[in-house]
């Protein structure tokens, strides 16, 4: 009996609950994204990426959720393309390779130039380890439209 209640109390949750997000991946070139994205789509790693060129887009529905994932190419010549891309989403996730300190500073660049467009105020930026952020020098964002939250990364290999 408990049972039978709990399938119809989902099946009434499903009616009037359903979230959808967006999301906006960036950071430089080979930092992860893509695989990011395939990882939370299929569960699959692989190490066979081809970087990609412009963005690519995948929507992923887990229960209730749905989940628009903008990946957007970290190559020099695509990154005038994140702002575009950044404008109107739940949140931002900026990549970084913690295993290649000599882009530290490069994607250090990047992400200052990125949160400092006026137009991406009020988007939480999800970012890497305390670790990674101390290295990006992220403490002297000190604005109020930042909102950090840490995460751990694991190597797969």
């Amino acid at each position: 009996m408990i049972a039978l209640i709990n399938k119809l109390l989902d099946w009434f949750k499903a009616l009037f609950w359903k979230e959808e997000m967006e999301l906006t991946l960036v950071g430089l070139q080979y930092s992860g994204k893509t695989t990011f994205v395939n990882v939370i789509a299929s569960g699959q790693f692989s190490e066979d990426m081809i970087p990609t060129v412009g963005f690519n887009m995948r929507k992923i529905t887990k229960g209730n959720v749905t989940i628009k994932l903008w990946d957007i190419g970290g190559q020099p010549r695509f990154r005038s393309m994140w702002e575009r891309y950044c404008r109107g989403v739940s949140a931002i996730v900026y990549m970084v390779d913690a295993a290649d300190p000599e882009k530290i500073e490069a994607s250090k660049n990047e992400l200052h130039n990125l949160l400092d467009k006026p137009q991406l105020q009020g988007i939480p930026e999800p970012v890497g380890n305390p670790g990674q952020r101390d290295l990006l020098l992220l403490h002297l964002l000190q604005r109020e439209r930042q909102h950090w939250y840490n995460t751990n990364t694991h190597t797969c290999s």
